[in-house]
């Protein structure tokens, strides 16, 4: 945020360390924790190492102090700084804290719904996720890659980055043909019910249950793979019909959790390049035909000199159709090719990383090395249900995304019911889907992705503890104030009133906005954010709770009607990086 008052400090040390013939080392800052004022700090040990490397015979501690007290003879304080002090080796800068409350407030005003975002130093960055099953139920053990997903992309945009949402979709593989063999031969012509994910995991589950149990639907199953393999008409024409009613199925999912895509795959699309590819890994001695006894594989461990490291990569079945490693490994060549890629982000749960990073590793023994350095797994845990709901699509055991989040909003319903009983009924519903969708998404995004989320009703929809809800009422709590303050604009006076406690605590959070969501998208760690977003909404009701603004008079009333408009942009803008719903009334 002080990007400017950093570089005119940065630029004045290096010339006075240049005309006093000290090393060039480059400045690394950091901010100073408030005791009554804000700061920056720098330090000189690297300085002074850099002379002791060079022969000169130093006390790198004391030097760094004699080099600090040197520049800070020598350096004349930009006016946005009240006093320097040069202490053990750091140099320590002092804003103005009128002036620093001022600029604070004046860049979030000015820079509105886009504070907290860069658009400079970024990569073109894909993120592949969601990647559901066609001819399968939608499921809350999907949910929590899809809001990680959108989330992270969001983060990696707000930081700066061209990113290429992706969603890659199975709509083919053994799954879908045992789900086509049970449709031909017990639903024939059959439509889906309204209910359309329901419907297609209902008979999904079936399937599962008679290729399991009648020993001669696997070879009717297998028959007709080779059948779709080969395009007959017949296959070819149900099994498109039969996709669409999935596809239209998740586009609803979608638009519900405010989720979109740039480019959609099919593994259809690559299950042929990916059969072709896998014949000339044979022809080149890279891959291992053992058919028809066993597969086609590639012995990473054997090729690498490793062992269990990487294991076996088994790339195309026996019978000759393709695998996840088949149409992956093209998939991923396909990736880089349309989009010439800086990294490529796979959103897929942990018990993946092995094979992810086989996947990697066998791109890197193709020769595509550079490629394989730019791919990453961001992996994540499942979450657990009330009950220890386990779920299992071919047991017909799932819990629903739409059952969930029906419950949540229902539960939600009567928690905005009685906090506001004067909205009409449709403000209500509308209010209580953003709280119910806001609650799911933020017990997803508070928690460090590799951990697993214990989802708990009471917590998830607490107005008074961390959580959406909470955020969500103070957003709404500063947009009343607002209203009732009846002015469109919330000038910062000229002069700055000598500040309070919970202000202090207030402004400090906002600041913490950009570099938090710098860190996050580094690090792929919506938390960081989720966290800070929370401490906002506290810090601005104890604020609230402690300072009148209302009652408030003069420049004093004028500076908190700008803290609050100033809080309430914060708090939306990071909601929306998290793709939580800040609603105007609860």
């Amino acid at each position: 945020m002080f990007e400017p008052e950093q570089k005119e400090l940065q630029n004045s040390i290096q010339t006075i360390c240049k005309e006093n013939d000290l090393p060039a080392v480059a400045t690394t800052w950091a901010t100073i924790p408030f005791h009554g004022e804000w700061g920056l700090s720098t330090s000189f040990f690297s300085m002074a190492a850099e002379e002791a490397r060079s022969g000169k015979k130093v006390n790198v501690a004391q030097r760094a102090q004699e080099i600090a007290l040197l520049v800070a003879e020598h350096l004349v304080l930009p006016p946005a700084f009240g006093r320097m002090e040069a202490v053990r080796g750091y140099l320590n800068f002092y804003f103005n804290t009128a002036i620093f409350t001022s600029k604070v407030l004046q860049e979030i005003t000015q820079q509105s719904d886009s504070f907290g975002r860069s658009t400079i130093g970024g990569e073109k960055v894909m993120v592949e996720f969601s990647q559901p099953n066609t001819h399968k139920s939608f499921h809350v053990g999907h949910l929590r890659n899809v809001i990680l997903g959108d989330a992270v992309c969001n983060l990696l945009e707000w930081a700066g980055n061209d990113v290429v949402r992706t969603n890659y979709i199975g709509d083919i593989g053994l799954h879908v043909i045992k789900w086509l063999w049970c449709y031909m031969h017990h639903h024939q012509d059959e439509l889906p019910a309204e209910d359309k994910i329901r419907w297609l995991g209902d008979i999904y589950a079936e399937a599962a249950r008679y290729f399991d149990d009648d020993p001669t639907v696997e070879p009717q199953v297998r028959e007709l793979f080779t059948r779709w393999h080969h395009g007959d008409p017949e296959v070819v024409a149900l099994w498109k019909k039969t996709r669409q009613w999935s596809l239209d199925a998740f586009s609803d999912v979608y638009e519900m959790l405010g989720v979109k895509f740039d480019r959609i795959y099919f593994e259809s699309e690559v299950e042929h390049s990916g059969i072709d590819m896998v014949n000339d890994l044979i022809a080149s001695g890279l891959a291992r035909d053992e058919r028809p006894e066993n597969s086609v594989i590639i012995p990473l461990d054997e090729l690498l000199g490793t062992r269990e490291e990487y294991r076996v990569l088994v790339i195309l079945r026996s019978d000759g159709t393709s695998l996840y490693s088949t149409k992956d490994l093209s998939l991923a060549l396909k990736k880089f090719a349309e989009f010439d890629l800086d990294r490529s982000i796979y959103v897929i749960d942990v018990r993946q990383s092995l094979y992810l990073r086989q996947i990697f590793k066998t791109l890197e023994v193709m020769g595509h090395r550079e490629m394989a350095e730019k791919c990453q797994h961001l992996s994540y845990e499942i979450v657990n249900l009330p009950g220890n709901v386990t779920m299992a699509s071919r047991e017909g055991t799932v819990v629903l995304l739409e059952d969930l989040v029906r419950e949540a909003t229902e539960r939600a319903y009567l928690i905005v019911a009685d906090k506001n009983p004067e909205l009409e009924e449709a403000a209500r519903q509308e209010i209580a889907k953003a709280v119910a969708l806001g609650s799911i998404k933020y017990t997803m995004l508070s928690k460090d992705n590799n951990k697993i989320v214990t989802f708990d009703w009471e917590r998830a929809l607490d107005f008074n503890g961390q959580a959406a809800p909470y955020i969500q009422y103070a957003y709404v709590r500063a947009g009343s104030i607002l209203r009732k303050a009846d002015s469109q604009t919330f000038p910062i006076p000229a002069e700055i009133p000598q500040l309070q406690p919970s202000e202090i605590q207030l402004i400090e959070l906002m600041t913490k906005i950009p570099p938090t969501i710098q860190r996050a998208a580094k690090e792929l760690l919506p938390m960081h954010l989720a966290s800070l977003t929370y401490d906002i909404a506290k810090a601005f009701n104890d604020f609230y709770n402690q300072c009148p603004v209302l009652k408030a008079e003069g420049a004093e009333k004028g500076f908190r009607l700008a803290l609050v408009s100033a809080a309430r942009q914060c708090m939306q803008n990071c909601l929306t990086v998290l793709g939580i719903i800040a609603p105007e009334a609860m």
